[in-house]
């Protein structure tokens, strides 16, 4: 079915008290398990790519084209409601090509950029995105990252919420990711979300909040970010984990004389990338039902 937009989802998300996923895919093998799992629960899914661990200059060099031609026709072909996303853009540039290469909602990443120099270029992707009918997502605040051994904080801060309503406003976006304690890459533990900041973000910001960090979400915190107006969550390292796992369990029990043409690109159950593509839809299926997405919506 035909592309359906982010800001559609994400209303239908807040009529229906649940949140839609964003499932970070990096390749075909990825973005099929993804789109199976959102088919397998009957679930509405915002498909997609990310800029931040993808390499500049590939990106530059017409990677953020080719990561359009595989999401557009796997998208298209979805039986479930789906919009494409190309999140944490590097530049204002790669965020305009990709809504010219097809993606019908983008994120550019301003979270270490100055308060102007972040509303100056978000509030031109707006206008540019808008007229050629894709959503903006944006992001105020700046999550700590997980590194080896712990949690970087140096350079987190928390979402204001005065400056967040200001934000909205004067940039035309379309939902806003938020900074409650959440961490980015953290695959171990649970991150010490503040559900009271994000209440009171709520409060002054009537768009549709977005969560990333959504591998190491409290669960047990998930039904109430829902009631304080969080209508999206981003999932990506847990996936990756799970893909990894499942490749390395297919390619340890190989026979020494393996065939080749089985075990590489043949896309059958041999395939090295088909148990590491099985693993990362089953968790993605596990998460939409803690979204409360899946069933018809």
């Amino acid at each position: 079915m035909p592309l359906t937009p982010m800001t559609e989802l994400l209303a239908r998300a807040a009529a229906g008290n649940y949140a839609v996923g964003y499932f970070e895919a990096w390749d075909v093998d990825s973005l099929e398990a993804v789109i199976g799992a959102a088919e397998a629960e009957a679930a509405p899914v915002i498909v997609g790519f990310g800029g931040a661990m993808a390499a500049g200059t590939w990106l530059d060099a017409g990677g953020v084209e080719v990561l359009a031609g595989i999401g557009l026709a796997l998208a298209s072909r979805s039986r479930v409601p789906t919009a494409l996303l190309f999140n944490e853009a590097h530049t204002l540039a790669q965020a305009r090509r990709a809504v010219d290469a097809g993606f019908n909602a983008v994120m550019l990443d301003t979270s270490a950029w100055s308060w102007d120099d972040a509303i100056a270029d978000v509030t031109r992707l707006v206008e540019y995105a808008h007229e050629r009918g894709a959503s903006v997502e944006a992001e105020l605040g700046r999550l700590p990252d997980a590194v080896a051994g712990g949690v970087d904080d140096s350079q987190a801060s928390l979402t204001d919420p005065q400056q967040a309503a200001e934000f909205a406003q004067r940039t035309g976006i379309d939902c806003l990711a938020v900074s409650v304690g959440n961490v980015h890459l953290l695959r171990d533990g649970l991150a010490p979300v503040d559900m009271a900041h994000l209440e009171a973000i709520r409060a002054c910001v009537p768009l549709p909040l977005v969560m990333h960090g959504g591998t190491s979400f409290p669960p047990d915190e998930v039904p109430r970010a829902i009631a304080a107006g969080v209508g999206k969550f981003n999932v990506g390292t847990v996936l990756k984990g799970e893909f990894l796992n499942g490749v390395r369990r297919s390619v340890t029990s190989w026979p020494a004389d393996v065939d080749v043409h089985d075990v590489l690109g043949s896309h059958k159950g041999t395939d090295m990338l088909a148990e590491g593509k099985a693993r990362m839809q089953s968790r993605v299926q596990r998460l939409i039902r803690l979204y409360r997405g899946g069933g018809s919506r």
